[in-house]
């Protein structure tokens, strides 16, 4: 019997260990997942059609199946949404026949909770919060489930899992619950809720490969494909109706794809020719730049952009 080479060897070392470390976190997450089941009165999951989320909906099969889920769906729709993720949330949500719920941008607007200067360009990422908090209030929910990461950005690495939020909606960074042994504590007044992120452990990379082991679909903007799209600050904005380009901007045809979905009139894709799961993850195994920071025009203005919107109420 002819012996494994060295480089063989090494090749499968690498394929078990990252086997495990992708069953350790998604057992964690799953673990997550049934205690806020199991503790909370009236959770819910916040879907969004994006990458994080869908493995969210993953851990949930794998948590609750073949049962239904113990909480509904949830997407705060800003309005200026990318059409492919509306499109793919839809069918997505259809698929798993759950339950969706649509906090709507738009009704905040016409209600006047949310004002813009220009309702019709100006970015709705921030004024999600609003609606957010509306909605909870609405539904009465008292944990939502989220696919925030440590990893994305500096505000998102001072969060717990289980994140308090007051009867105002915010977070005081300064007053987290500690959370020793895999112990949450999920107590909650009236008017308070939570926020958990049961693949806050995860990194991008983690995201990519656990996609790619479970064959999971995605929108179709997540690969490379051919946009006009606008060079602006080290960054290619999308070529819209909602970004067109600035005085003397000029327009390009490139081949990018987006590492993160959100509002248009902040997301950005970057250049890219990956096409397939295996060459996002050989692209993002040498990146050095988060995701919000290559793809984000909104965290672009301050290194505390998030923390300030975290403490009103963002996701």
């Amino acid at each position: 019997m002819q012996k494994a080479s060295p480089m063989n060897a090494l090749v499968e070392n690498n394929a078990h260990v990252n086997a495990r470390h992708l069953d350790a976190l998604e057992s964690e997450a799953i673990h997550i997942m049934r205690e806020v089941a199991a503790e909370c009165s009236n959770p819910a999951l916040l879907f969004s059609g994006g990458k994080d989320s869908v493995v969210l909906l993953r851990i949930a099969e794998k948590a609750f199946r073949p049962g239904k889920f113990p909480f509904p769906l949830v997407h705060v729709d800003t309005g200026h949404n990318f059409p492919e993720v509306i499109t793919f949330r839809d069918k997505r949500v259809a698929e798993l026949g759950e339950r969706l719920i649509v906090g709507s941008v738009e009704e905040s607007i016409r209600k006047g909770t949310v004002r813009l200067r220009n309702p019709q360009t100006d970015s709705r990422n921030a004024a999600q919060a609003v609606t957010l908090l509306e909605t909870i209030a609405e539904h009465g929910f008292d944990a939502c489930i989220g696919g925030a990461r440590r990893d994305e950005e500096k505000a998102r690495a001072k969060e717990r899992i289980f994140s308090f939020r007051d009867e105002f909606g915010q977070w005081d960074p300064k007053s987290q619950r500690p959370e020793l042994w895999d112990l949450y504590n999920t107590r909650v007044h009236p008017g308070e809720n939570m926020r958990v992120f049961p693949i806050s452990n995860w990194t991008e990379l983690d995201v990519w490969q656990y996609i790619a082991r479970e064959k999971l679909e995605l929108p179709p903007i997540y690969f490379a494909h051919e946009r006009e799209v606008i060079p602006r600050n080290g960054l290619l904005v999308p070529l819209t109706d909602l970004t067109p380009p600035r005085e003397g901007e000029t327009v390009e045809k490139q081949v990018v794809r987006f590492r993160t979905v959100g509002d248009i009139s902040c997301t950005c894709p970057v250049s890219s020719d990956a096409v397939t799961l295996e060459q996002i993850i050989a692209e993002t195994a040498i990146t050095q730049v988060t995701e919000r920071g290559a793809t984000r025009m909104d965290d672009q203005t301050s290194e505390a952009s998030m923390e300030i919107r975290k403490k009103a109420g963002y996701f």
